[in-house]
């Protein structure tokens, strides 16, 4: 791969988005630090250091997007990464893990909250996907990661053994599931190219999404967000893998 790789991650303000591109910095290349607010994504970028550029990005706002697009081409000219990371789990201020159980269940899920999920999760996603491809066709071996999470395993949570089939609703695990299904879209429209698009889940990491009540480190979340990102020429497409490398079944 060419040493002068350009990447976009979404989100990339704080939790794994900060540390993925933290990381893809460390391994040489120029990261844009996607943030919905400028200032946090300065301050990110700063934190990062050398190699980190913030942009304002918001992948609900279809002009926001465009513009980080159009900036992208007249600063760079194509994108060889895209990460996929912004996300939300739910759309209230204050919650506990106990809370969010109970306000996530089908017959209890306020339906604008499901709106706004899906929203980022998987609209967003799907509006970056469509305006930054373009770019991606502009480089000679893309990538495209899709942070998404394991409860949307819909072969895992059909099991009735699965420790975390309870926690599956209509909101953020449903969305994981929708957002896999858009994955696996982009990769079958994109089978015969050099673009590579695959799905990782952090699995359940202490940032935000959780109230940091998560059982994983950043760093180990990140890990494999970075080695899919870091494919080479020879290295797979349509993958789901854990943070630990772990395939996980659609």
């Amino acid at each position: 791969m060419p040493l002068d790789r350009i990447a976009l991650v979404t989100g990339a303000n704080k939790g794994v988005g900060k540390q993925v591109a933290s990381e893809l910095v460390a391994n040489g290349l120029t990261v844009i630090v996607g943030s919905r607010d400028l200032t946090r994504g300065r301050e990110a970028a700063a934190d990062i250091g050398g190699g980190a550029t913030a942009l304002q990005l918001d992948v609900t706002d279809a002009r926001s997007i465009a513009t980080a697009a159009a900036w992208i081409r007249e600063r760079f000219g194509r994108l060889d990464v895209l990460v996929n990371n912004a996300g939300i789990s739910h759309t209230q201020a204050d919650f506990t893990m106990d809370d969010y159980a109970a306000m996530s269940r089908a017959s209890t899920a306020s339906i604008e909250g499901v709106r706004a999920i899906w929203d980022v999760n998987v609209f967003g996603t799907l509006a970056v996907y469509q305006a930054m491809l373009p770019l991606l066709r502009e480089s000679s071996d893309a990538r495209i990661v899709n942070v998404s999470s394991g409860l949307g395993s819909l072969t895992e949570t059909s099991d009735p053994n699965y420790p975390y089939r309870s926690t599956f609703g209509p909101g953020y695990p449903a969305s994981k599931t929708a957002l896999n299904a858009m994955a696996l879209a982009m990769s079958i429209e994109l089978e015969g190219t050099p673009i590579k698009v695959n799905v990782v889940s952090p699995a359940f990491t202490a940032t935000a999404l959780n109230d940091f009540q998560g059982t994983e480190s950043v760093e180990d979340g990140s890990r494999e967000v970075v080695r899919v990102a870091l494919l080479g020429a020879d290295g797979p497409t349509g993958t789901f893998t854990l943070w630990n490398g772990e395939v996980i079944p659609w």
